[in-house]
Formats: C-alpha cells, sequence, structure tokens
C-alpha cells in the first residue's frame, strides 16, 4: 500500500492564494468611493450589457472582479438572501454588514475546504440614511473582510489604482470631481478613458427609495468633459471593425465582450462560455 504525498498546511493556503491572485489579476480594476451625495462605483469595462456592479438592494449594491461566473453566483445569492430576509423582517433589517459577513464566511470555507478557491474580490456598499455613514466592505478571496470608510480598490493593479486615488481624494467632492479622479486613477499616466471604456454606477441620496442608478452615454459624457469612447475602445473598435469588414460592423458591435463583467439579468446579453474578465 503506497502512502500518500503530504503537504504542509502552510504550503496549500500559499499555492491556493497565489492561484486566486493570478486569476484576479487578469481582471480590469474597479473603484469606488464616497463622495457629497452618495458612493460612486466606476469601473473599467467596455462591455454595455454585462455589468461589474449591480444593485442588491434599497440602499446596497454590489461590484465584483475576476470570474465572472464565480462572482455572478455571490451577487445571485445575495440579492436572494436581501430579499428573504426583507420579507420575512422589514425593508429596513436588511443591512450590508451582515450580507459581508455572509460572503466572507462563504469565501473562507471554500477557501479553506475546497481544491479551488474562488478567483475573485467583491465589494458590498451601502448608502447611509438616516445620519447613518455610508458603508464600503471588500471582501478578498480568502474571506477577509475590510471595512473601508473612505474609497475601496479592486482588482489586480489595486496597490498603484489605490495610490493615485489616495493622492488628490476628498470626502466633500462632487460626482464629477470624483467621477473624474477615478477615471484617472483607473487609466494611470499613460492611457485615456472615455465613457465607452467605463462603466458607472451610483447610489444617491437623490434618488429615493432605490438609490442605485447607472451613468451611461451623454450624462457620463458630459460628466467626464469630453465625448468619444476613448483611446482604449476606440482602438478595440477600429480592430474589430477592420477583421469584420463592412457587412459585419454593425453586429460586432452588438456583440457582448467576453472579458466584461455580470449582468443585472443574469446576463441577457452572453451566449458564450464566461471567462475571467480582462483574460
Amino acid at each position: 500500500m503506497t502512502m500518500p504525498f503530504y503537504v504542509a498546511p502552510e504550503q496549500v493556503m500559499k499555492d491556493r492564494a497565489e492561484y486566486a491572485q493570478k486569476g484576479i489579476a487578469r481582471g480590469r480594476s474597479l473603484v469606488a468611493t464616497v463622495y457629497d451625495e452618495g458612493i460612486l462605483m466606476v469601473a473599467e469595462n467596455p462591455s454595455r450589457s454585462l455589468h461589474k456592479v449591480s444593485e442588491i438592494y434599497d440602499r446596497i449594491a454590489f461590484a465584483g472582479v475576476g470570474k465572472y461566473n464565480e462572482y455572478d453566483q455571490l451577487r445571485v445569492a445575495g440579492v436572494r438572501h436581501a430579499d428573504t430576509k426583507g420579507f420575512a423582517y422589514s425593508r429596513e433589517d436588511v443591512d450590508a454588514r451582515s450580507l459581508a459577513n455572509l460572503y466572507a464566511q462563504f469565501l473562507g470555507n471554500v477557501f479553506t475546504h475546497e481544491m479551488k478557491p474562488l478567483e475573485v474580490e467583491i465589494l458590498v456598499a451601502e448608502l447611509g440614511a438616516e445620519g447613518r455613514p455610508d458603508q464600503l466592505y471588500h471582501i478578498a478571496y480568502e474571506g477577509t473582510i475590510t471595512d473601508e470608510d473612505r474609497f475601496a480598490v479592486l482588482g489586480g493593479d489595486a496597490e498603484t489604482i489605490t495610490e493615485r486615488v489616495a493622492e488628490g481624494w476628498r470626502r466633500d467632492w462632487d460626482l464629477t470631481g470624483a467621477l473624474g479622479a477615478a477615471a484617472q486613477a483607473l487609466a494611470g499616466p499613460e492611457r485615456t478613458l472615455g465613457e465607452g471604456d467605463l462603466e458607472v454606477a451610483i447610489l444617491s441620496r437623490a434618488n429615493g427609495r432605490r438609490s442605485f442608478r447607472r451613468i451611461t452615454d451623454d450624462e457620463l459624457a458630459g460628466l467626464l468633459g469630453h465625448g468619444g469612447r476613448g483611446s482604449a475602445g476606440r482602438a478595440r473598435s477600429g480592430a474589430r471593425a477592420s477583421t469584420a469588414g463592412p457587412k459585419t460592423a454593425e453586429g460586432a458591435g452588438g456583440q457582448a465582450d467576453d472579458e466584461a463583467a455580470e449582468g443585472d439579468g443574469g446576463a441577457k446579453g452572453s451566449k458564450g462560455t464566461s471567462r475571467p474578465d480582462g483574460a
């Protein structure tokens, strides 16, 4: 009878962490920050039909980076949990802290007991009401939960982007200032991101009970202060048009980007197998 190979627990945890980190690093980054009227979430995402940022409940939003099919399952589970709790008790009893704790427990159990960890980082954001502060809960792949009080950065280049956001961060900035700083931090000094390259959503106190709202198209272009799709979006569009030809350009423009993140309605625009975004 042969003896099974022994692997030290420390080495197993290290290998799992490296595997998850490599998967997350392939994804495009995301920035969430508080501003004077609520919470702003900005992700680099050229797709118009698949989303990294989604609504969970009245004042709660979900954002994720990494592997789409994995954090889409977490999003759906969060929606079901919030709906069930709100129906059984009251809408005011649904909060981001309890939801973030459930996510952290689940990710920690998978990381510890399963062969393959989840290649995701997620954010649960809650808009403060009746004098309560806004909440940003950053949950890592191994279940570590961090309560951010100013802003949170998710994705492979998080350290560099965090430094850029921290340099110009202000608690009292308006939506235009916060969006411009977040877009500049995601782009870095070498690129320019336009409205065609970004996915933007807010939790705003001006929106009533359902505080979640997406900012798209002309409104987003106006807030960014320029038109066009941006350098990255124009490069991708030009490449598709040159390869597809005039007869297929319209169809190519309507296809969902495989690298993008999850959709609000279960990724209605995706017909293929999901991949890590940005892979």
